[in-house]
């Protein structure tokens, strides 16, 4: 793939002088897929680097049998922290400035700092039908594909969403099939979480419903721990909208520690489940674990990983780790699935096991790390897509 993105737009806000990016890195069929972000920080070297990044999700989810159609990858980030009260209106107008793009060849949902449900009211406000209308033309019956995610997206399971359950249980699929891989039983493998959002709090739901001990979880307000496993259940009942606990629902073998101390609690496997560039040559030292599983995007820096990799820690990398969010919509949406927790439950653990297992036997096969192996498959795929369906 080529380094230079196809499109980058730069935007600031005339209100707040807040700054906003959108890079789209590649187009299928004239349609790219990636969400939008919102924190204090973000930069166009991020949101370049998670454009790429959704490139490659694309190409690993391809199956020419199937009805989804694999797209361009493309990511959108707002400068601006999701808790400030300006932040909403930096959003709509965001959304409005961008809106050409949009209603074109942009794909886009919920990322880090936001959820679905204000960036579709904060869509329509700025005038837009859907935050995915490119890629109704794409469709065979739109109404009924329509329907059949909105369905989807009204599923709730033990009172969460289901659209964000299968980002998190992509996640713990991948921890799963690494722990079988390594012969290591599932019962007493402890787990550290950094992030209880979205992809934090499902993925510490499936981990521990699988039988693992989840020792540790952190957020803004700092790190939860209790070595003989924390209450998950009453952790994600006492989330506000940003993955903030409540720490009334502590119980009293929990205690709290600093925001990070979730690096180098006593745990098997890490799950850096919020922010990018977590993980640098500094603090990978203070880091214990056997595996990292990337739940967030871009959290390891390539140095840290390097590092990490000679002590023997493996990095379970992002563009597949959580790929499952992105994919769910559109199996669901071109019905490859109905709007149905089981069958999406199915569908990810299946489409996982291989993709995971695969990266894994490659690594294994080529003496290289899981991203290498995730890379080369990348490589594999797109000439693929390109053969059958062009991109651009």
């Amino acid at each position: 793939m080529s380094p230079t993105p196809l499109l980058s737009v730069d935007w600031t806000d005339h209100v707040t002088g807040r700054r906003g990016h959108l890079v789209v890195d590649r187009l299928v069929r004239g349609v790219a897929s990636g969400g939008l972000r919102m924190r204090e920080g973000c930069t166009v070297a991020e949101v370049t680097g998670l454009a790429r990044g959704m490139t490659m999700k694309e190409a690993l989810h391809y199956d020419p049998t199937a009805r989804y159609v694999p797209l361009g990858g493309a990511k959108g980030g707002i400068d601006c922290d999701p808790r400030s009260p300006e932040a909403y209106g930096v959003l709509v107008r965001y959304l409005r400035a961008m809106r050409p793009y949009i209603e074109r060849f942009w794909t886009t949902g919920e990322d880090l700092g936001l959820t679905q449900g204000l960036v579709d009211r904060a869509a329509a406000e700025a005038g837009l039908v859907s935050s995915i209308q490119a890629v109704y033309p794409l469709l065979d019956d739109e109404a009924t594909a329509r329907k059949r995610l909105a369905d989807a997206f009204a599923i709730e399971v033990d009172g969460i969403g289901l659209d964000e359950l299968v980002g998190g249980l992509g996640v713990a699929e991948s921890v799963l099939v690494a722990l079988d891989r390594a012969g290591r039983e599932y019962a007493g493998t402890r787990v550290s979480v950094q992030g209880l959002g979205t992809m934090g709090g499902a993925t510490a739901r499936f981990l521990a419903r699988a039988g693992l001990r989840v020792v540790a979880v952190a957020d803004v307000r700092g790190t939860i721990v209790n070595p003989d496993g924390l209450d998950v259940e009453a952790l994600l009942a006492a989330r506000d909208a940003h993955g903030a606990v409540d720490r009334a629902a502590l119980r009293p073998g929990d205690r709290e520690e600093p925001g990070d101390a979730w690096l180098a609690v006593e745990a098997d496997v890490l799950v850096p489940a919020a922010v990018s560039y977590a993980i640098d040559a500094g603090n990978q030292e203070r880091i214990a674990a056997r595996w990292i599983a990337e739940a967030a995007n871009m959290p390891v820096l390539p140095e840290a990983e390097e590092a990490l990799a000679a002590r023997g820690v493996t990095v379970l990398p992002d563009v597949v780790v959580n790929s499952c969010t992105n994919a769910w919509w559109w199996w669901t949406l071109f019905g490859d699935i109905e709007a149905d927790a089981e069958q999406a439950f199915e569908r990810v653990r299946g489409s996982m096991r291989e993709l995971v297992g695969g990266m894994l036997d490659r690594a294994a096969a080529d003496g290289t790390s899981p991203r290498a192996a995730a890379h080369a498959l990348v490589e594999e795929r797109l000439p693929l897509i390109a053969e059958r369906y062009g991109w651009y």
